[in-house]
């Protein structure tokens, strides 16, 4: 019996034993990023080792934040593309194949495939399999450029910068929802997204922050393309650039709580305006020092 003839009730417990992030996986604690205001309605959904924030009113994930073990990955895990929703919740809640099929959308993992494949080897491969939920999806542009590989490289950056130290990670990820994110197919696409990490860095908790842009480049000619875009389309979205960004600036455009990491965050917000966003060119350009 394969996943799609599996009755949904024993879906429902295959994963009701799965824990999720853990909190306190680098020792000072990280809590989970929700929304800050009462307001917003979320579903928390936990998975190995990561943890879905959903927002059903949007069908996709408000955050997600994983743990990575850099000592212990298993990267010889194969990769399978086997797609499905989360039982324990409505597929209505969630941005099925329908939004991806037939168009230049990819669905965008949110939570990194390799990233919680690590551990046992039973243990691993039950975390990949976990990562191709609905729920761990966003709607990307398929282009491929410098831009998109700098933003799907980070982790691995990072845990290189952090082998010298701990070589564990926390790493939150998540789309920016917007009320004016262009409407496709009956959700709302996300123009950029975001992504926090947390690390030890000389015996203390930090953290650096990013941005990843895929709205469009309004020049002359791409305001025509959107005008003359087909009703129902895919709107067309502009070059990937990438930003090592203030945490300060995440919070205010997601409305997330992120604890202790805006505190503990690396790039200066004292930077002027103009250099408040430093646009990533290549991993040298990050900034991991104060």
């Amino acid at each position: 019996m394969n996943a799609i003839d599996t009755p949904p009730e024993a879906r429902v417990d295959a994963l009701g034993g799965r824990t999720g992030y853990d909190e306190a996986f680098l020792g000072p604690v990280v809590p989970l990023p929700v929304p800050a205001s009462p307001d917003v309605e979320t579903v928390v959904l936990p998975y190995t080792h990561f943890t879905v924030v959903l927002r059903p009113d949007r069908r996709l994930a408000a955050s997600t934040a994983v743990c990575i073990d850099g000592a212990r990955l298993l990267e010889d895990v194969p990769r399978d593309d086997a797609w499905n929703f989360d039982p324990r919740v409505p597929e209505s809640q969630q941005s099925g194949n329908d939004v991806y099929r037939n168009n230049s959308l990819d669905r965008g993992h949110l939570v990194r495939r390799l990233d919680p494949v690590w551990g046992a080897s039973a243990e691993a491969h039950l975390a990949n399999a976990d990562t191709f939920h609905y729920t761990n999806a966003a709607p990307q542009a398929d282009v491929f450029n410098q831009g998109k590989q700098l933003w799907q490289g980070l982790e691995n950056h990072l845990l290189d910068h952090a082998a010298q130290f701990d070589r564990k990670l926390t790493v939150m990820t998540g789309p920016v929802l917007h009320d004016s994110d262009p409407p496709y197919r009956g959700i709302q696409v996300p123009l950029r997204f975001w992504k926090v990490a947390a690390f030890l860095q000389d015996g203390g908790l930090a953290a650096t922050g990013y941005i990843l842009d895929q709205s469009p480049d309004l020049t002359r000619d791409h305001e025509r393309a959107m005008a003359g875009a087909k009703p129902g389309g895919p709107p067309p979205l502009g070059p990937f650039r990438t930003f090592q960004v203030p945490v300060t600036d995440i919070v205010e455009l997601t409305g997330l709580d992120f604890g202790p990491l805006p505190a503990a965050d690396l790039m200066p917000v004292t930077r002027a305006p103009a250099e408040r966003w430093k646009k990533l060119e290549s991993y040298e350009d990050m900034v991991l020092r104060t």
